[in-house]
């Protein structure tokens, strides 16, 4: 789950991170009264995306006049997807210096990784390509965790300005804030130290892991749930995991590995996964709304059902989309991949009852779905 920059901006203070003086704005009025406070200041649009100042979301206002005409400018945009219905106006600070600061969760080593830079303010793909030496990035040990001193062996070297001191205090905080609250990353770009000598938080980026939302409901409350399709909304209201993509041979496996794995199997032959869809645990009950949501996908042309099962049995997965099929009775080519647990069973019932076999191999039912596919 993402959260808006002024979401994010109240957790960092909580942290202990210092942020810039500044208050929400929805309309024109409320912009020029803010600005009226604060003296010279940022109009920053409120939307769960980035490349804001690109899309000409951010803009700079010298009086609340000003701060008004901007706010107007930018209120009727829309980012990302997102229209712009509130505005963040915050007091202007005199720069010396910008940092990158992150924590993220690294899928390869699985571990937390913080990331740290002197040459903020860019794009962290910018920063390894143009400042490598600028760029240092280290995995958590959770079991130890990371303090003040850790941070500082981090930094050492690096071309900054700031008290290191600082700078390193800033970094234990976000690793606090990151563990604390179950994120899945905390970015603040840039993290900058002022002329007279503080260092504060202009820009923060935070996501909330999605597993993690029933443990921190009170958080969770201040983010912006992801934008979902006309199915991905109906496959939520039956508590089904559905995500939709671009192309046309559905997927349908229990477990989000396997799924995976399947979407990942049918890139590798060259075919295009047309959705993410997983009916594990007990959402094989739900086999038969499954079908009917991926039915409704313009475009499919082929389907692959992959089961494996250990604990979970195949043959009790495969009755409830056999049952499914029987009900709806689609005319699409389909491909099962049947493994493990109640296979021999699930086979035989497959067999008996809609005339179809399982393929030896997922490798094996992804390309027939594809030959099928490319035929069409």
């Amino acid at each position: 789950m993402n959260f808006e920059e002024h979401a994010g901006k109240a957790l960092l203070r909580q942290a202990g991170i210092k942020t810039p003086a500044g208050m929400l704005a929805s309309t024109q009025e409320q912009a020029e009264k803010i600005a009226a406070d604060i003296g010279p200041c940022v109009i920053k649009a409120q939307v769960p995306t980035g490349k804001r100042g690109k899309a000409g979301g951010i803009q700079l206002a010298a009086s609340p006049q000003q701060a008004s005409q901007q706010a107007g400018k930018i209120l009727d945009m829309e980012i990302g997807g997102y229209k712009v219905e509130t505005v963040l106006i915050e007091q202007q600070g005199r720069i010396q210096q910008e940092y990158y600061a992150a924590l993220m969760n690294d899928s390869n080593s699985k571990c937390p990784m913080i990331m740290f830079s002197a040459a903020g303010g860019m794009d962290i793909e910018e920063i390894a390509e143009t400042h490598p030496e600028q760029l240092r990035k280290t995995h958590i040990n959770i079991n130890k965790g990371f303090d003040e001193s850790t941070a500082l062996e981090l930094i050492e070297g690096l071309d900054f300005e700031a008290d290191s001191k600082k700078l390193a205090a800033v970094l234990s905080q976000l690793y606090q804030l990151y563990l604390s609250n179950d994120a899945e990353l905390v970015e603040i770009n840039p993290l900058v130290l002022l002329e007279d000598g503080g260092v504060i938080a202009l820009d923060c980026k935070f996501v909330l892991d999605d597993s993690s939302i029933s443990r921190q409901q009170q958080i969770a409350q201040q983010g912006t749930p992801d934008k979902l399709t006309w199915l991905e909304s109906q496959a939520k209201d039956h508590d089904l995991k559905l995500v939709e993509l671009d192309g046309d041979i559905g997927v349908i496996a229990n477990g989000a590995g396997l799924t995976m794995t399947t979407m990942d199997v049918i890139t590798y032959y060259g075919g295009n996964p047309a959705n993410f869809l997983e009916i594990g645990g007990e959402a094989y009950t739900k086999a038969t709304e499954a079908l009917k949501l991926l039915l409704g996908k313009p475009g499919l042309k082929s389907l692959v059902i992959n089961f494996c099962g250990a604990f979970a049995r195949t043959d009790v997965m495969t009755d409830g989309i056999i049952n499914a099929w029987e009900e709806l009775k689609p005319d699409l080519p389909v491909f099962f991949s049947i493994h493990g647990t109640g296979a021999t069973e699930a086979k035989v019932m497959l067999q008996k009852r809609l005339n179809m076999h399982s393929y030896p191999t997922m490798d094996e039912a992804v390309q027939a779905a594809i030959a099928v596919k490319s035929r069409g």
